[in-house]
């Protein structure tokens, strides 16, 4: 097989289309490096979904831990201390015990005319119960960086929207939220890294992969038994991990740049 027909059977493998049989014999380069490209396709699906999700879900919870209301701040800081006090492994751990032990796999939600069976046994499956403690995980994280930033925004600022009469909502939508997105941007450009990272965890966690559709470590741990040597497909990984990596940083300065267009540059 030529590496264009390997592209073709194995590229996007890992989403179940094209070939399902894996080689077991002859294992070529090729053969690993588009195996475990198309594995990063499930890494690049929890990092995205998890950082879309968790920004903003963190900037509701920044707001609720610097709220002066007790019934927002309390809840607020024991999530952020809870998450951030424990190891993500173990949070895997945990949550996938807890999905497992929801009992009849569902519950029943009675609409008054009409019974709906809500199924909970996809939060047992990695693309799903996976995603959910990486995005629990990163809003803990991004609601403490937000919180930070937003304890820094200049009160001159504050005082300035105030004597123009801006509507609170509004005095937040113009300068407190762009102010602490600025002053935060530096650190969760390093904690949305952290999360693109620990994608590779979910390997090792107690989620199974669905049909066999597993991440890139799962490709790589596979062609590492298989040929008995480990020191191909783990720095082909590494390297897909660099690259996005790389990407995710230009990405995300193209925004701090955005952000901070208003500047002069040095």
């Amino acid at each position: 097989m030529s590496c264009t027909e390997t592209i073709v059977e194995y590229g996007l493998r890992a989403i179940g289309i094209g070939e399902r049989l894996l080689p077991k014999a002859d294992i070529t380069l090729c053969e690993q490096f588009v195996l475990i490209g198309s594995g990063m396709i499930w890494n690049l699906y929890f990092a995205l979904f998890a950082l879309a999700f968790g920004f903003f879900a963190a900037t509701g919870v920044a707001l609720a831990r610097a709220s002066s209301q007790p019934l927002l701040q309390l809840p607020a800081k024991a999530f952020i201390f809870v998450i951030r006090g424990s190891p993500l492994f173990i949070q895997f751990f945990i949550a996938y015990e807890s999905f497992v032990l929801i009992p009849k796999l569902g519950f029943d939600l009675s609409l008054g005319f009409v019974d709906i069976t809500v199924e909970t046994r996809w939060l047992t499956k990695a693309w799903l119960g996976a995603l959910v403690v990486l995005f629990l995980n990163t809003t803990a994280y991004t609601a403490q960086i937000f919180h930070g930033a937003l304890l820094a925004v200049p009160k001159g600022d504050i005082e300035a929207a105030d004597a123009l009469g801006m509507t609170p909502f509004r005095k937040f939508r113009r300068v407190v939220w762009p102010s602490m997105l600025r002053l935060a941007w530096a650190s969760y450009t390093n904690e949305a890294i952290f999360l693109f990272h620990a994608t590779a965890l979910v390997f090792f966690s107690s989620f199974p992969a669905w049909r066999q559709e597993g991440d890139a470590l799962y490709y790589a741990n596979y062609f590492a038994d298989k040929t008995f040597n480990p020191f191909v497909p783990y720095p082909i990984i590494g390297l897909y991990f660099v690259i996005f990596t790389i990407v995710l940083i230009a990405v995300l300065g193209v925004v701090n740049k955005r952000l901070n267009r208003h500047v002069p540059p040095e």
